[in-house]
């Protein structure tokens, strides 16, 4: 029995070991063999019209009861005032699976696992009470690892939810309420489409507090100058675009850098070797760097991602030559770094309680149009 018990614990081992070999060389190739749907493109039918006036489509709107989005971590500090302006929130990718290039309607799992991003990432804008976050057929997690028009499809059917959900965003918050918009991932790709088609060169952007494209690369040359919007300089610049994606080290950004010029920027052109914005969430401007004294809390996630606490001084931020943004030796934030030391998930709550002041002092200094 011992023997036999002794074979099963090397079969495992080698098993492992064999795995990881076949990670390393050929991670790429088994990720689309295992996550990009196979099967065609379904059209779904078109939802109606006024479909986001019902409450059921959000995540997070005012008046319902179960709002993912007004947890507060453990260690969080009184707000001094509520914040002065509506959000809106684009939550990124929840649907992992190949059944199909679209999240269906009410999947348990993709909910499940949104309610949870929701609760974490648009939780550092609670201070606002008219927070908005809408439920949208996602394009699943496979279609950013193909190159077929079905990834396109797929993205266009999501975009076409997340403007119809910011249209009822708009019809719901009072006319002068400034306005902040966010996305992280998949939720940052479909707001830097909706900065350029229902912002740039309109009055709405008079109104645009700040705007948060996280978790997805901003050209400064193909998308920054199409979003109607400036990359913010300066703490308390209002009317102004953040962006970041975070690696500790040492970094190995290449399976990003390779996504980032196979989708075409807002110009229509590949993207390419182009450099991007890298905004520092701990200084509020464009590059530099910043210790992590100035950090004034990450919200690390507990065990069952039910609940987490405050944790300052976790870690500093420096915008590397390459575009992205480091945040030192690995910290400890749960089992979801991606490979290269990639904290995508964790772009938001590693700087949340910055996040939440530096949203505060850009809608403060924010001014109504004369």
């Amino acid at each position: 029995m011992a023997r036999k018990f002794l074979y099963a614990i090397a079969i495992l081992v080698v098993l492992v070991f064999a795995g990881r070999i076949a990670l390393t060389f050929y991670g790429p190739d088994l990720m689309r063999l295992a996550l990009v749907p196979r099967a065609g493109f379904e059209t779904p039918p078109p939802l109606a019209a006024n479909a986001y006036a019902d409450p059921a489509l959000w995540y997070s709107r005012p008046g319902l009861a179960d709002d993912p989005a007004h947890f507060r971590p453990t260690g969080a500090p009184r707000d001094p005032a509520p914040l002065a302006a509506a959000v809106f929130f684009i939550h990124p990718t929840s649907y992992l699976s190949p059944g199909h290039w679209n999240a269906p309607a009410g999947d348990p799992e993709a909910d499940r696992l949104a309610r949870l991003l929701v609760r974490g990432m648009a939780s550092a804008f609670n201070a606002s009470d008219q927070l908005w976050a809408p439920k949208y057929r996602q394009a699943t997690f496979g279609a950013f690892l193909a190159d077929r028009p079905e990834r396109t499809r797929a993205l266009d059917l999501a975009y076409a939810d997340v403007r119809a959900a910011f249209h009822q965003f708009l019809a719901g918050i009072p006319a002068d309420r400034p306005i902040v918009l966010v996305g992280h991932s998949q939720g940052a790709l479909h707001l830097k489409r909706l900065l350029r088609d229902e912002i740039a060169a309109t009055p709405l952007a008079r109104r645009v507090a700040a705007a948060y494209v996280i978790g997805w690369p901003v050209s400064l040359a193909h998308d920054l100058p199409a979003m109607g919007l400036p990359a913010c300089t300066a703490p308390g610049q209002p009317g102004c675009v953040m962006s970041w994606l975070s690696y500790a080290d040492p970094a190995d950004p290449k399976l990003t850098l390779a996504a980032y010029g196979r989708f075409a920027a807002l110009d229509g052109r590949l993207p390419g070797g182009t450099a991007f914005l890298c905004s520092n969430p701990l200084t509020g401007g464009i590059g530099g760097s910043a210790s992590a004294s100035a950090n004034r809390g990450t919200l690390v996630p507990d065990a069952a991602l039910s609940g987490g606490k405050l944790v300052p001084a976790a870690v500093p931020a420096r915008c590397a030559p390459d575009g992205f943004l480091r945040i030192g030796t690995p910290p400890e934030m749960g089992e979801y770094v991606l490979p290269g030391n990639n904290y995508h998930v964790y772009d938001i709550l590693l700087f949340w309680a910055n996040l939440r002041a530096d949203v505060a002092a850009r809608v403060a200094a924010w001014k109504p149009a004369p």
